[in-house]
């Protein structure tokens, strides 16, 4: 390092010298241009206001009395005539002098005509003179230098200034606890951060910091947010700024932002330097990913040579972020350079769990908002979709006059995300609307046909503003990172078998299993030739995935004939998923006309209501755990003695002279007591023991016990289970209070 700075001194202030010498030679002609200008321009202004004429044509104008002032120069008479009105620009002859200027004088005041005698002045010809001509150079300079100063657009005035956005310890607002669903991450870049606090428990033990670390992950992950939570917790200068911001139009300025961020970054030391979006400058030098530009890799370079340069126990550390890890340049990726990568995935279960509660830390909801149930119902999404649905839900729940957010909120902003708005005015056809209750019931039919096959959480008909004209949305029971052979043909099954209702009930088919057979052809094509799950090719992958974290499009490693077969073997697996679904949708023809007419008349069922039907239709006994209250949802005439549901309205906090810890809690038409207490003249059955005059039904018995009546009985314990959660809650409150 000190043998290269007094060449890297050198090399500076030759290019200091070399920008003033451009800038001296552009200034030189931006004058001569200018000059040469305001020349042309002063001589077509003189050829349109004056005009020479004879010295007998001005003798006749004064006979003639046209003449209305006359001024004497060195040389010439420089004539005024008199205004008629007519013309649009004053026109000043002038003629030479000849003759006897007395006779001219007496001609002159013969006809009335003012006479102006020439009064020598030299001084003040040579100051006009020079004025008029330094004077607008001077202007010209200083107007340009303003100009050139105020947009950093000149050689050497800003260009080469980094733009880096500094954040001072925690201006950014953002900390780890802002952070959910990525705890690897945090865990890595919190060693960072505390080696920062506290560098001397590291180096007594011989560690150093590392130069730099790389955040890869699909977008809406949360990396510059996690970046921002590194400039909250660090309490250190922190330099952000993207990689485009370091691609000017001119050569050479990126490479001098560079050098200058890293200069600004040692003065203020410890800190950290977040490059985001790097992919833009760090793209690899090979030609195969489209480089070649002599600018980017000038950038490329002069940054690999100052992360090379600086000093860790300074503590500089660089922080960059990319979904394209594949096309940065190898050099980037060493240790030395970038020694962590950071991989920042799709939140899993409980990481959605928990980024769904950093998000609605501030939005008010009731008591039916189950997040583990929005979580599991989400998977694939990221932070910023879960952040998007949480607001979704507030702005839904103010829509509809409502002051908390509930589940149903939850789940139609699930939908706005996924398939967008109900579009109300789009309404279809007697005839369309039968085909798609046909074909979305065909969907949801295998499902519950096989026992692979996701279950059912919704089936609607109504349209949506991106382009669904109905959907089934299924959730799964529980997180899942492996799929099995089975369970992906179910899927196979499950698509094709929209298509395979239309042509068993309609004879004919339409345009609305195109989505479908996409989706179908990319599972059947992935298991072919990249999962191994073809008898005819074995296990060879025969497809690689390029942009990973994008699009993660599929690119083939076979040659053409190979590639015929590949699609013979995907038309071979979706028609024999096509054959299966039609069998099913066939042998259960009765079950599929009656949910599809159901679904006609209400337009929207929900996945228990599909499965209660299914279950009547089929002669399967209904769970005892079945919801009864869920059932009454969708439009559905209730039973005349079953009340209100109750789980409609939020339930009411006991207050002063209202039921507490230790009293009876009175539920309509039935008084429920505390554990540990019994009620007037009747004692609260225990699991194994029979209320008085009924028996309650456990598992493993039949007792015959009228629906009305077990649907009411399930609905007053459910509610007073919540009660007595509720009071645990207020009396734990109140004892920490007490402490």
């Amino acid at each position: 390092m000190n043998n290269q700075s007094p060449n890297n001194g050198n090399h500076n202030s030759n290019n200091k010298k070399n920008a003033n010498g451009q800038m001296i030679l552009l200034f030189l002609l931006v004058t001569l241009v200018a000059l040469f200008f305001m020349s042309m321009f002063s001589r077509w202004q003189r050829d349109m206001t004056t005009k020479e004429i004879s010295y007998t044509e001005f003798l006749k104008m004064v006979e003639e009395d046209k003449v209305d002032e006359v001024h004497v120069t060195s040389n010439s008479y420089r004539i005024m005539p008199k205004k008629t009105g007519k013309e649009l620009v004053p026109v000043t002859y002038y003629t030479g002098i000849a003759g006897n200027d007395l006779e001219l004088v007496a001609l002159l005041k013969e006809h009335n005509v003012e006479y102006y005698p020439y009064i020598p002045d030299d001084s003040a010809t040579w100051v006009y003179n020079i004025l008029s001509i330094v004077l607008p150079i001077l202007l010209l300079w200083a107007v340009m230098g303003f100009l050139m100063r105020k947009m950093g657009s000149g050689m050497g005035m800003g260009v080469g200034k980094n733009t880096a956005k500094v954040y001072v310890e925690k201006k950014t607002g953002v900390t780890f606890k802002d952070v959910a669903g990525q705890d690897e991450a945090k865990e890595s870049l919190q060693e960072v951060v505390d080696f920062l606090h506290n560098p001397q428990k590291y180096t007594d033990i011989g560690a150093k910091l590392p130069k730099g670390a790389l955040l890869v992950g699909p977008p809406g992950t949360g990396k510059t947010l996690l970046a921002k939570a590194v400039a909250g917790e660090a309490n250190v200068p922190f330099f952000s700024l993207a990689g485009s911001d370091f691609v000017e139009m001119f050569v050479g300025v990126g490479a001098s932002r560079v050098r200058d961020l890293f200069k600004e970054a040692q003065k203020q030391a410890p800190c950290i330097i977040f490059i985001d979006e790097i992919d833009a400058i760090g793209k690899s030098r090979d030609t195969r990913y489209g480089s070649g530009n002599d600018e980017r890799e000038q950038t490329l370079n002069q940054l690999l040579a100052e992360m090379d340069g600086f000093d860790t126990s300074k503590g500089l550390l660089i922080l960059a972020a990319t979904n394209r890890p594949e096309v940065l340049d190898k050099a980037l990726l060493r240790p030395g350079r970038f020694d962590r990568r950071i991989i920042v995935e799709k939140p899993d279960l409980k990481g959605r769990v928990e980024t769904l509660k950093v998000h609605s830390k501030d939005v008010l909801m009731d008591e039916t908002v189950d997040l583990d149930a929005i979580a599991l119902a989400t998977s694939g999404a990221v932070g910023s979709d879960l952040a998007n649905m949480i607001n979704e839900a507030a702005i839904n729940a103010v829509k509809n006059g409502r002051k908390y957010v509930n589940q149903s909120d939850l789940f139609e902003s699930v939908e706005v995300v996924i398939a967008g708005k109900e579009k109300k005015d789009r309404i279809l056809g007697e005839e369309e609307k039968r085909i798609v209750a046909y074909h979305e019931v065909g969907h949801a039919l295998t499902t519950a046909l096989q026992k692979d096959a996701e279950p059912v959480q919704k089936i609607t008909i109504v349209p949506r503003t991106m382009g669904a004209l109905g959907y089934v949305m299924q959730a799964p029971e529980e997180e899942k990172y492996l799929m099995s052979e089975e369970e992906l043909k179910a899927r196979l099954v499950t698509f094709m078998a929209g298509r395979a209702a239309e042509e068993i009930v309609f004879h004919s088919i339409t345009t609305g299993a195109s989505n479908d057979i996409e989706k179908a052809t990319q599972i059947a094509r992935a298991m072919v030739t990249q999962y191994g799950m073809s008898k005819k090719f074995g296990l060879i992958s025969l497809e690689s995935v390029e942009n990973r974290y994008l699009d993660g499009r599929p690119v083939l490693n076979c040659g053409d004939n190979t590639a015929a077969e590949i699609d013979q073997e995907v038309q071979i697996l979706l028609k024999e998923s096509y054959e299966t679904a039609r069998k099913l949708l066939e042998e259960n023809r009765d079950v599929l006309d009656k949910i599809a007419e159901y679904l006609f008349e209400h337009e929207t069922i929900t996945g228990k209501e599909f499965m209660r039907i299914y279950r009547e239709l089929k002669g399967i006994p209904q769970p005892p755990d079945e919801d009864v209250d869920e059932q009454k949802k969708g439009g559905r005439k209730k039973e005349a003695d079953l009340s209100k549901p109750w789980n409609a309205a939020r339930p009411p906090v006991p207050g002063p002279g209202q039921n507490a810890p230790g009293q009876q809690i009175s539920v309509p038409g039935q008084q429920m007591p505390v554990p540990g207490q019994n009620m007037p003249g009747q004692q609260m059955p225990v699991p194994g023991q029979n209320m008085p005059g009924q028996q309650i039904p456990v598992p493993g018995q039949n007792v015959s016990v009228p629906g009305q009546y077990r649907a009411g009985i399930c609905r007053y314990q459910a509610r007073a289970c919540r009660l007595w959660a509720r009071i645990c809650q207020a009396r734990a409150c109140l004892q920490r209070a007490r402490l």
